[in-house]
């Protein structure tokens, strides 16, 4: 990440100052088995201090990454699974009052599992617990408050609208307007 100030004129020209957070974007997963249940990952974000149910997800490693490879090695390396059908299932932007962070969720079915990479004790990853959650057991827990991640969150819901005929998938290389460029470009240099 990187923090940037920017001065940016208002409606009645006062210039105020407006302090950035500069994200390399990311890719969640929301991988769905033909029983409608939902790979959850539940692990320790020391931001809020507690273990979180939330979707696979990681950083797009790098400016030119294409999002379906950085979400396929997601599911991959946190899941131990593949897939064969993938689809956007939205963009969410999470803090647009002081970051440019946009995330990428997909739909992902066709689920075959596979061999997890060997992690560390130290990986983040060496930590997670796995478990296959059915899709309307996660939605009573979003409602309940159990399910916090926003991205999660996000995901659990639009899976149900869609699933309930109000709403669709995109193509997996759907235009992503929000998607961040200045971190990426920056350490690139």
């Amino acid at each position: 990440m990187a923090l940037r100030a920017d001065h940016v004129v208002m409606p009645g020209g006062r210039v105020a100052t407006r302090e950035i957070v500069e994200h390399a974007g990311a890719v969640a997963i929301a991988a769905l088995d033909e029983d409608d249940r939902l790979m959850m990952i539940y692990q320790y974000r020391h931001a809020v201090r507690r273990r979180l149910w939330e979707l696979p997800a990681g950083l797009l490693d790098q400016a030119d990454e294409d999002p379906v490879e950085a979400a396929a090695r997601e599911l991959r390396e946190e899941a131990g699974l593949e897939a064969s059908d993938w689809s956007v299932l939205l963009d969410v932007v999470p803090s647009p009052g002081f970051s440019d962070e946009s995330v990428r969720a997909f739909l992902a079915r066709g689920l075959t599992e596979v061999q997890r990479p060997e992690l560390g004790d130290d990986d983040e990853e060496a930590d997670l617990e796995l478990r296959w959650m059915p899709l309307d057991d996660a939605v009573a827990m979003v409602l309940s408050g159990e399910i916090v991640n926003g991205v999660t969150v996000a995901s659990i819901l639009a899976i149900r609208v869609i699933k309930d005929g109000h709403g669709t998938t995109r193509k997996p290389d759907a235009e992503w307007p929000d998607r961040p460029t200045r971190f990426a470009a920056r350490k690139d240099q």
